[in-house]
């Protein structure tokens, strides 16, 4: 599911110009109509040569429909449309946009992780095994379940692939929505989208980690806007964290308290040794 704010957005935006492209058209097409029916009865009546049936006036009139409908999509008009377009809901979209491809990858390396943590289960055995006893107890469970212990190179792939994905993923969402949360960022760039006479829709806006940065690009131009994510200019977006900072933040989520390695394998799959 994708129901893009941008492209919410975008058909609000054109909703509102037709609406009123359609509802003052509709006007127009009566007055034009009365006034070809004016001309026409001045012209009968001067030469006094033709008669109408006498109901083809109200075939022109404006009706309270009509009014109702120009009055508020003139309001709507004037009070919503955005001709340059939201900058704003474009970061909002790509923000959503990366968080829905981070859920995906999210969902392929929690089954991947499912299927390999059975190595848990054998780092557990082996390494409570102190005696010879119980390190063939260790040999003869995995003897019986070597296949299902063996680990592929696909498995290995996707979960390497996954992981990647989830920060790659994640970090951009963030940015967006850091961006889109600054007034002053998003301020600056739909300046600069309304100095270039573009709209929203038209620019390129993106996320760069090698410049660590979200930067927006122009149609037919080389020349790209900058907002800073290392707080290197003046809209205070200091957003880096360390690796340290990271693994900590991570280790009191939700995502990994409930997960294998925190509650134990047994716990974790067959919920008993729970502590």
């Amino acid at each position: 599911m994708m129901a893009s704010l941008l492209v919410i957005g975008s058909v609000a935006q054109a909703s509102n110009l037709d609406t009123l492209i359609q509802t003052s058209g509709d006007i127009v097409n009566q007055i034009d109509r009365g006034v070809i029916l004016s001309g026409a009865a001045m012209e009968y009546a001067v030469h006094g040569d033709a008669l109408s049936s006498g109901n083809l006036s109200s075939t022109a009139h404006i009706s309270t429909q009509h009014l109702e409908a120009y009055n508020t999509a003139l309001e709507e008009f004037a009070n919503n449309y955005q001709p340059y377009g939201s900058v704003k809901s474009v970061l909002e979209a790509q923000a959503e946009q990366s968080l829905d491809l981070m859920d995906q990858a999210l969902e392929v390396f929690t089954q991947v992780t499912v299927e390999l943590i059975t190595v848990q289960d054998v780092n557990t055995r082996a390494s409570e095994a102190s005696t010879p006893n119980e390190e063939a107890e260790v040999q003869e469970f995995v003897v019986q379940n070597q296949e299902m212990l063996t680990i592929s190179e696909e498995q290995i792939t996707t979960f390497n692939e996954s992981l990647d994905d989830v920060e790659t993923y994640a970090n951009q969402a963030s940015a967006y929505l850091s961006v889109a949360n600054s007034e002053d960022a998003v301020g600056y760039l739909q300046q600069s989208v309304e100095d270039s006479n573009n709209t929203a829709s038209d620019v390129n806006i993106f996320y760069d980690a090698n410049s660590q940065a979200v930067m927006m690009g122009y149609p037919m131009q080389r020349n790209l806007t900058v907002i800073s994510l290392m707080g290197g200019d003046n809209y205070g977006l200091d957003l880096y964290v360390s690796e340290a900072d990271v693994l900590l933040a991570g280790s009191e989520t939700e995502f990994y308290l409930t997960g294998p390695t925190a509650l134990g394998y047994n716990c974790f799959m067959y919920e008993t040794d729970c502590e």
